[in-house]
């Protein structure tokens, strides 16, 4: 690692909503030509600190400096200003617009006319994609991309804006491994370059393979700044969390009755080349986890069988009988809950309060003549804010203002309201920290032990193997294999089994 002095430093700064501090005296930097890594748990700050540098938020105290000149940052434009920009989780990208009108949207060169210029546009993103080393057509409509490609573009856009100083939040949440070593491989050309990467997310082997320094907060504070080459998988969880969770993640052999009828039966679902074929049953208080690559058709299996997603042909059966289901309130009707891959997107109504989501799919419960029970909705709300440990002032706060581990949470606590017979989770703890993460699974683990049938898709192999009794590989649309956990005893067995050897 270089010497030199940060390109950037962030100096004691503290926030605090409402009298509660949510950062204390914290302090930041980044160097140029390095990937800085941002870690800590739901509610530590990490987000609030970046929010700060953006100039979504001014701090109540605390200096920013930018080679070594005090800056003021107060806005959103003050931030571009002093080549700062920041990439999201979700994508901003248009997919009926091509790589070049999504780079230079509403920043697009004019003809002599007024008119836009597309050929102008076009040119630019050729040479910048060039210089970047990205091997993408300027023409091409984003929809057509990989989402790992997706990803490059919203770098571009931001690379485009004379950035020096790069946010990336959770960028390889949607991406494959392949997409992945692309993206890495792309992250270390900026490095060469001398961009400086603020790099946030919680899959610790990525950031200890692509990051060269961390930084971990905890409850608003700044605990450990680390070269990522002298730190091990176990101490950041400890940092994180004050205390070792290898526990949370061993698997726990579980007995349940497979001499019963199954809650679940899936039969010879097809959707046309995506999936092909499936067959899987699905037994009262098991977990039965589905591991496969990205694009092997284990989110279309679950959309079809919950009715959001196209099905051409199969059959479903939910304790013993034959179920038309063709919309998800057909499934809520069967028995059948899905906790869905998009949370922000698919699963929540983030403007609406935590009690709103909670109560979502029962309010026919909670009716009481024409009005909703209030004071019912409340207890239901309540108790489930505290039975999953849900960090909330009340259950009348915007669900957008909580933690994606949180949000996560009200999620599966809308769920459990309706009690489902069966409960389907697709990548149930993605974007999540490690402390949200292990109550995640204690909750699934709870709720097969009381009898629910889960069926967990997952990309993270640790939290698979330590959830499931029983895995189904899906390689391009079909289950290539079925595996006891039992039989299987280290990661390395499951990936090749995913790889499809």
């Amino acid at each position: 690692m270089r010497l030199e002095k940060p390109m950037l430093s962030m100096k004691n700064i503290s926030k605090a909503f409402n009298g509660i501090t949510v950062l204390d005296s914290v302090d930041f930097s980044v160097k140029k030509g390095e990937v800085h890594a941002l870690m800590g748990g739901n509610g530590a700050g990490k987000s609030t600190l970046m929010k700060i540098l953006t100039g979504v938020y001014s701090a109540d105290q605390g200096e920013i400096y930018i080679d070594d000149q005090l800056v003021e940052i107060k806005n959103t434009d003050d931030a571009r200003k002093n080549y700062i920009s920041m990439i999201f989780q979700e994508f901003s990208l248009i997919p009926t617009l091509t790589v070049a009108q999504n780079i230079f949207l509403t920043r697009e060169d004019k003809t002599s006319f007024g008119l836009l210029n597309d050929k102008e546009c076009v040119e630019k993103t050729r040479k910048l994609l060039q210089e970047l080393e990205v091997d993408i057509d300027p023409n091409e409509l984003v929809g057509n991309l990989g989402v790992g490609y997706w990803q490059m573009t919203e770098i571009a856009k931001a690379l485009s804006q004379e950035t020096k100083i790069l946010v990336m939040d959770e960028p390889t949440a949607s991406l494959t491994k392949k997409e992945t070593k692309i993206l890495f491989s792309f992250i270390n050309q900026l490095k060469s370059k001398g961009y400086a990467i603020i790099y946030i997310s919680h899959r610790m082997d990525e950031i200890l393979e692509i990051c060269d320094r961390i930084t971990i907060l905890r409850d608003g504070k700044h605990v450990a700044t680390e070269d990522c080459k002298q730190i091990d998988l176990d101490m950041v969880i400890q940092y994180i969390v004050g205390s070792s969770m290898d526990k949370a993640f061993e698997w726990k052999e579980r007995e349940y009755a497979t001499d019963v009828a199954p809650v679940l039966e899936v039969k010879n679902l097809s959707i046309g080349s995506k999936v092909q074929d499936v067959n899987f049953n699905l037994y009262p208080g098991e977990i039965v986890g589905i591991a496969g690559l990205m694009g092997s058709g284990r989110t279309e299996t679950v959309s079809a069988i919950f009715g959001t997603g196209p099905k051409d042909s199969g059959d479903i059966n939910v304790n013993g009988q034959p179920v038309t289901i063709k919309t998800a309130t057909d499934a809520i009707k069967a028995g059948l809950a899905l906790i869905p891959e998009d949370r922000r997107v698919q699963g929540l109504v983030l403007e609406h309060s935590v009690k709103d989501n909670v109560i979502l799919p029962i309010l026919s419960k909670m009716q009481k003549g024409l009005f909703i029970d209030n004071k019912k909705a409340d207890k239901v709300a309540n108790d489930f804010v505290k039975k999953l440990n849900i960090k909330t002032d009340d259950i009348y706060k915007t669900t957008n203002l909580l933690s994606g581990g949180n949000q996560q949470k009200i999620v599966l606590a809308k769920w459990l309201a309706n009690d489902p017979s069966v409960l389907m989770l697709d990548e149930p703890t993605i974007g999540v920290d490690i402390g949200a993460k292990t109550e995640i699974v204690d909750v699934v683990r709870e709720l097969a032990d009381s009898g629910k049938a889960i069926l967990v898709i997952s990309s993270e192999l640790p939290e698979l193997l330590a959830l499931s009794d029983r895995i189904l590989v899906m390689h391009e649309g079909r289950i290539i294999r079925e595996m006891q956990r039992r039989e299987i005893h280290t990661e390395e067995e499951l990936q090749h089994a995913i790889q499809g050897f």
